[in-house]
């Protein structure tokens, strides 16, 4: 590779650094890199250039240490220095950032950790999936110094490196995951620790002790529950717990390790050795009790849960004909629900509960099955109270939702971060992410002009009938499958080709049978619509119009869809728009919304596509596609344009392609063949010249796209 002299390499550096407003001097800089092979100048030459594009400052500061630890530092590791400083300016600001890129050695030592140890935020998404796999209420998970959970959420440290690789390491995570899975699985937190140690100066020894006792309690639950996973937990046993445990701990742990054994039994225990036993050191996985926090979490759970249980009883016992009084009754007045205990293998607990009203057994539906679930996790039971459904005074929804931010408030303070979804965006400067770096919130669309839907109606009366019958063919096609095994008639070809085999002596095939079979739709689509400011005027008639064809012509389908637009002005203000979620029926709200779409902003692309990705992703579906309604090319007011705006874009489709998720983009920009190529590819994207033609053209792509 061709080595650059001093000028050059000093003219690149003067113009990245802006030396006439800056004044910083470059000529040493330039020296030194001029000395350098041409793939080392390259290199440092580029991360130079990123470096600047977030702050000059940095970018002087990083050369000039950098050139200086070339010698002591691989690229690898100087390159996760340039962006972990990066990140840092982002998060924290410069202060922090030209922390990171003083303390070299520091970085340098932390990085020796990352590279052999796992990080947990790499790891979090499989880490997540383990989690939501295991029984019981679905935890989350987080970072923080010390592993611990407060029975809603599961803490981990952000690296571990105990053992010499990454894989060795990464299952630490999961051991770590499943023990403070077990905690809260098995009834570690059905005795008010917090209440029955406040004010006791010898809290902190009880804690230690029964913590001890209660890993070995919860270590048997995880051989029974999770055998495989025990197996590794005990080979990791072997490498990290290596002190033997204290005299007479094995005689008094054997006992809290068999079937059947609460938390009630670790405590009688605990306090009956308590000054007499030494517990061991804690395990590798064990991490730390928070139980002031676990009391204040769990309150607040059990209170939440008890009202949204009583509130779906009261549904259960209207559609059973058995509605509670219309006016404050005694408890004895009102239909009255039992629970009752089955036994169940299956259950760490050994029991389901059943609910029978009257006498009579209650179908249990998803979301009394996850309260109950819940619930029993916490308690052991579902109390008698619990089955007492609410009355008028005590019925109100909106005790137990969770309040949501008004976003049009929560723009108007400083701290935009607040209850958004955050989103990472791709620099190609720096060749990689900004971290949880747009602030995201869903709205919904204040309803339209009444008359414009039923107008639109009017307006394309013919070509909406025309649709209709299109699609109901769609829906009601067959398709010929040939060489089945059974069928309705004789596949001649797949006849003949087995006969000729017979006869060169091959075994004949058995799939000699044709067969209808009538094409099963499993299809979820999700509409994004622009609404940037330049969508005005006829743009925002045409899309407008588009939709209502469309969902029109959708209803008659059946297919599953949703209809979503966005806007942004720079990345703490990125607004995603609720037209149609995937679960709300096409109705007169959703027409509303639609006739309400109004132009807003700006066309900041990526985190739309990002936010829309992950709602696709919730849904079951063979077949899922992203379709962008569109006037243009991805623009902010800040640095989101021209080149950046289209690689943050194109990175997040492909996100969305590697989610399994099939991207097209309709667009009426007449450039669009000039960027949609690169963004979407050459057969993803369909220009439209003509904005009245918009109406029409939707629905046939999208009958297209999906027969």
């Amino acid at each position: 590779m061709k080595r650059l002299d001093k000028d050059a390499i000093q003219a690149r550096l003067d113009t990245w650094l802006e030396v006439e407003f800056t004044f910083i001097h470059t000529e040493a800089a330039a020296e030194v890199i001029a000395a350098l092979p041409g793939a080392e100048q390259r290199f440092i030459l580029q991360l130079v250039r990123g470096m600047a594009s977030t702050n000059v400052n940095i970018a002087h500061e990083f050369i000039t240490r950098a050139i200086a630890s070339l010698d002591s530092m691989d690229r690898k590791t100087i390159e996760a220095w340039a962006l972990h400083a990066m990140d840092q300016y982002d998060q924290s600001g410069l202060h922090a950032a030209m922390k990171v890129v003083r303390d070299v050695e520091h970085f340098i030592a932390e990085s020796h950790a990352r590279s052999a140890g796992a990080v947990f935020e790499e790891e979090a998404g499989v880490l997540a999936h383990f989690a939501h796999g295991l029984a019981g209420r679905p935890l989350k998970l987080a970072e923080a110094p010390e592993a611990w959970t407060d029975t809603e959420t599961i803490y981990l440290p952000p690296v571990v490196a105990k053992l010499p690789t990454p894989r060795d390491n990464f299952s630490i995570y999961k051991a770590m995951v499943a023990y403070h899975w077990a905690q809260n699985r098995f009834g570690s937190f059905r005795a008010d620790l917090h209440a029955r140690l406040a004010d006791d100066p010898g809290a902190a020894d009880f804690l230690s002790l029964f913590h001890a006792l209660d890993t070995e309690r919860l270590l048997a639950c995880i051989e029974r529950e999770l055998p495989g996973l025990a197996r590794d937990m005990t080979r990791l046993r072997a490498q990290l717990d290596g002190d033997a445990p204290p005299q007479g701990w094995e005689a008094v742990a054997a006992p809290l390790r068999e079937p059947g054994t609460d938390v009630h039994a670790v405590i009688a225990t605990t306090e009956a050795q308590l000054g007499r036993l030494t517990p061991p050191a804690p395990r590798f996985f064990q991490g730390i009790l928070d139980i002031d926090t676990v009391a204040e979490v769990m309150a607040a759970r059990l209170a939440r849960e008890k009202k949204e249980f009583r509130h779906v009883l009261r549904d259960i016992a209207d559609e059973m004909d058995q509605p509670p009084p219309r006016k404050a009754t005694a408890p004895e007045d009102r239909p009255a629900f039992t629970a009752r205990k089955v036994p169940d293998p299956d259950s760490p607990d050994g029991f389901r509960v059943e609910l029978s009203l009257e006498g009579q057994p209650v179908p249990v539906p998803d979301i009394v099955h996850r309260l109950s679930t819940s619930i029993v996790q916490d308690l052991g039971e579902i109390p008698d109270e619990y089955l007492q459904p609410a009355g008028d005074g005590e019925y109100d929804p909106d005790l137990f939702r969770d309040e949501e931010e008004d976003p049009d408030e929560v723009w108007k303070g400083t701290y935009h971060e607040k209850g958004a979804f955050l989103y990472n965006e791709w620099d190609y400067r720096r060749q990689h992410y900004r971290k949880n770096w747009c602030a995201v919130r869903e709205k919904e669309v204040s309803p339209g002009e009444p008359g414009f839907y039923a107008d639109t109606l009017r307006k394309y009366g013919g070509f909406v009938r025309q649709l209709r019958k299109t699609f109901e063919a769609m829906r009601d096609e067959d398709r010929l499958l040939k060489r089945q095994v059974h069928g309705d008639d004789v596949d001649i070809d797949a006849l003949v080709e087995a006969l000729a085999d017979s006869r060169d002596g091959s075994e004949m095939s058995d799939r000699l049978f044709l067969r209808m079979h009538r094409t099963e739709r499993n299809i979820a689509v999700c509409f994004m619509v622009d609404m940037s400011g330049s969508t005005r005027g006829w743009i925002n008639e045409a899309e407008r119009e588009s939709l209502i064809l469309l969902a029109e012509t959708l209803e008659t389908l059946g297919d599953r869809y949703a209809i979503y637009g966005f806007s942004g002005m720079a990345r703490k203000k990125c607004e995603i728009f609720r037209i149609k979620a995937f679960d709300e029926a096409y109705d007169d709200t959703v027409r509303a919304r639609i006739s309400g779409i109004e132009p807003q902003d700006y066309t900041r692309m990526g985190f739309a596509i990002r936010h829309l990705t992950r709602v696709l992703n919730e849904v079951e579906a063979r077949t899922r596609i992203l379709v962008t309604l569109s006037d243009g090319k991805p623009d902010d007011y800040d640095s989101y344009r021209g080149e950046y705006g289209i690689e943050d874009t194109r990175r997040a489709l492909i996100e969305a392609r590697r989610a399994g998720i099939h991207p097209y983009c309709i667009t009426i920009d007449r450039e669009a063949r000039d960027y949609l190529p690169h963004m979407y590819g050459p057969a993803a994207y369909t220009v439209i010249d003509e904005v009245r033609k918009l109406p029409l053209k939707v629905s046939d792509i999208y009958r297209r796209l999906t027969s």
